[in-house]
């Protein structure tokens, strides 16, 4: 393998690992260089350039990421056509509206101080941190179980299981 093909190879990984954490700007910049490196027209060029199409969109760069969609449509390999036909589909969907009420705003809590802990909602008052808890030291009595009926179960049980193998056994 060539230095180059190593170097794209350790690219690619970087920036797939970047994209799973996250940092979509990173993995646009790795991926980049990957597919620079690589043979466009190979698997590996192709599947470079398909996960740079989804870090493209992932980091806010739509049009980037249908110009690349669109012409890895047209790539020698018919997976990697494949899967970017799936992916131009979804990308050129329309973008829904979604209304006020059906979203959860959720409020900053970086302007909050740290309140002490007997004032913060939802935490124990200090009496009942104080108390010790309960233990249990008394013996309990064992269970009894009713063997009856557990035998009907696995008798029944029994018979699925054998009428299954004979079934598929000679029927296979």
């Amino acid at each position: 393998m060539s230095e180059a093909a190593q170097t794209s190879r350790r690219l690619y990984q970087t920036g797939q690992s970047a994209f799973e954490r996250g940092d979509y700007r990173e993995a646009v910049q790795s991926l980049e260089k990957a597919a620079a490196l690589s043979a466009r027209g190979s698997a590996l060029g192709g599947e470079i350039q398909t996960w740079l199409v989804t870090a493209y969109e992932a980091a806010g760069q739509r049009a980037e990421a249908l110009t690349l969609c669109r012409q890895l449509v047209r790539h020698p390999s018919s997976e990697v056509r494949k899967q970017n036909k799936r992916l131009l589909y979804i990308l050129e969907a329309p973008i829904l509206q979604r209304r006020p009420e059906w979203l959860n705003e959720i409020p900053d809590l970086k302007s909050l101080t740290e309140a002490e802990p007997q004032d913060r909602l939802g935490t124990a008052s200090s009496k009942s941190s104080q108390r010790r808890p309960q233990t249990f030291n008394q013996p309990q009595e064992p269970l009894e179980v009713n063997r009856r009926e557990n035998t009907g179960f696995l008798w029944i049980a029994l018979a699925v299981a054998l009428g299954s193998l004979i079934w598929f056994g000679w029927f296979a």
